[in-house]
């Protein structure tokens, strides 16, 4: 017998159990498992209205068996010209995805109840999570054809600590983590391709090529949409009653919704809108941020990604104060 609605878990509480879950390899199963429920429609609520909002741990589980260190104590990982340095190479991308895992999970389970998000937020993340937990599988396999494993290394949790100082506001959270480091991602990633390729592993090579780099793009794009949407919603362009959308989040098709992603659109090609936008942008990562961002850049897939260089060149040259 179906469990009623009102007792059927919800996916905010589905992705606080994936974020309690410790072992990396079960939480990419969990997330596999939670994200194809959640688009085939057996999970039908983002989170229930009535629902106090959700404690999300601060850090989410994770094994003691990989050692953490800061991130100035890791040795340098090479340029893959030995199988030494191809294999630290691939448990760095392995740490990598396994925090990319959490993030996905953290925004829905912090975010998307407190900030009344629309119901395709939680789709377009729930996407990146079964990409970062099917990235996370594929580089795990990877590394043990390598001979070799997760943990077998040490490794650093320097991308949590932005998460931390992110944790209470869904714009910064968006620019740090999901624009400037994914982003990031797709800078060195050719870079990274061509030293696997240089060094004779053409399966790395290609995995990361024709699956992960792809795939990164749309990351990038998710944070890009929605730090838009969340910017011109709070400029009143896109005007919304809190108690119809919580009612519109749990429904799978809202004419409201598709309006508002309509006027959306249309705001984007308004240039005082969007130059708003990006000065919001540049606000909220010099806020959070620490440091300018580091070219050369990857200008054609952050274009596909919707990311174009007004958005980061002016963060590439550290900004001065003068004082009076």
């Amino acid at each position: 017998m179906e469990r009623r609605e009102e007792e059927a878990e919800t996916l905010v509480e589905a992705a606080l159990r994936i974020l309690n879950e410790a072992d990396p390899v079960q939480k990419a199963r969990l997330g596999e498992d939670t994200g194809r429920r959640w688009l085939d429609g057996s999970i039908s609520l983002a989170y229930r209205p009535s629902d106090p909002l959700p404690q999300v741990p601060d850090r989410p589980a994770r094994l003691s068996t990989v050692k953490l260190v800061a991130p100035n104590e890791m040795h340098k990982l090479g340029k893959g010209g030995s199988l030494q340095s191809r294999q630290a190479m691939v448990h760095s991308l392995v740490h990598t995805e396994s925090w990319a895992i959490d993030l996905s999970w953290d925004i829905i389970a912090r975010f998307g109840t407190q900030e009344l998000m629309p119901r395709e937020f939680f789709t377009d993340f729930v996407m990146v999570a079964l990409d970062e937990g099917r990235h996370f599988t594929l580089l795990s396999a990877r590394l043990e054809e390598m001979g070799s494993f997760y943990g077998a290394l040490p490794a650093h949790d320097g991308l949590w600590d932005s998460a931390l100082e992110t944790s209470s506001d869904l714009l910064s959270r968006l620019a740090v983590e999901h624009c400037v480091h994914e982003a990031r991602g797709l800078d060195v990633l050719p870079t990274t391709i061509e030293r696997f390729r240089k060094g004779g592993d053409e399966i790395t090579a290609k995995l990361l090529e024709s699956v992960i780099y792809p795939e990164e793009i749309t990351h990038c794009a998710a944070g890009i949409r929605w730090f838009r949407y969340l910017s011109l919603r709070s400029q009143t362009k896109v005007q919304q009653n809190p108690s119809s959308l919580e009612d519109a989040v749990n429904t799978k098709t809202s004419e409201d919704l598709e309006e508002a992603f309509q006027q959306l659109d249309t705001a984007n090609n308004q240039s005082e809108d969007e130059k708003a936008v990006i000065q919001k942008f540049h606000s909220v990562v010099r806020r959070h941020f620490h440091g300018p961002l580091k070219p050369p850049f990857n200008v054609e897939a952050r274009k596909a990604a919707g990311f174009d260089p007004e958005w980061y060149e002016p963060l590439a040259i550290k900004e001065v104060i003068t004082g009076d």
